[in-house]
């Protein structure tokens, strides 16, 4: 059975020129944008549009928009990669399973950095479904719903109260990150749903300080590439106040 194709969103000016001054790489195959916190990828409940649907933007007269070849969560800012074509989805899609995309982020974390500077988190997690939420828990191996979460970490600065690192994720599960900093003891500063500070040093936490800082990833037409977003001004205010400028 064919799956019948997304319908045309209409999107306000405005809408218009705010997903435009998002974009940070383009060409013919695919579309990069630096996704602010706040803004859902796909299926937000509200009435504001999500990223998925802002991508009507770019779609030229009675072709598609591009396609989300990942997603961030609602809070998280930063890199997020879409093709403006199918076969550019098809071979980003591929790659992305054979675990050829490299993503780096960087979080604020407290209450102090790690107790080892760098290392690996290898802890299973398991999807845990209450009412409409979705949580990820750390579980055995030998849990029937474990999956498999790898996530190395690496302590940038440090300062009284909270540390700055930077991530790489190995696995790609929801809220891999935010729970393996809270399985350590580090919550990510912000991220109520797993225990994160909401006030540091006295300075209020305005979201989860979880950014996307880059993309290294097979480009469809040949070659690596490897895009960066720069950290946006409320996290790097943030650094800043709390000493943590590496």
């Amino acid at each position: 059975m064919k799956t019948k194709a997304p319908q045309p969103v209409r999107l306000s000016p405005q809408e218009t020129a705010f997903v435009r001054s998002l974009v940070i790489y383009e060409d013919a195959d695919i579309l990069a944008l630096n996704k602010p916190a706040g803004l859902s990828s796909q299926g937000g409940r509200g009435q504001v549009h999500t990223l998925d649907e802002l991508l009507w933007a770019f779609a030229k007269p009675g072709k598609a928009r591009p396609r989300l070849i990942h997603r961030l969560d609602r809070d998280t800012s930063g890199v997020i990669l879409t093709a403006r074509t199918k076969p550019a989805a098809g071979f980003l899609g591929k790659a992305m399973m054979a675990r050829k995309f490299a993503k780096t982020y960087r979080a604020i974390v407290t209450p102090a950095a790690p107790e080892s500077k760098a290392g690996v988190v290898d802890v299973p997690l398991r999807r845990d479904e209450q009412g409409r939420e979705a949580f990820m828990r750390v579980c055995p191996p030998d849990h029937p719903d474990a999956e498999t979460a790898r996530s190395r970490y690496r302590t940038l600065a440090e300062a009284p109260g909270a540390a700055l690192l930077e991530l790489d994720p190995e696995t790609g599960r929801m809220h891999q990150l935010r729970v393996h900093l809270a399985h350590l003891g580090r919550p990510i500063a912000g991220d109520a749903r797993y225990g994160g500070a909401l006030v540091v040093g006295g300075h209020a936490i305005p979201r989860l300080m979880l950014h996307a800082a880059a993309l290294t990833f097979p480009h469809p037409s040949g070659g690596e590439k490897r895009l960066e977003a720069p950290v946006p001004a409320d996290m790097a205010g943030l650094v800043a106040v709390l000493g943590l400028s590496s």
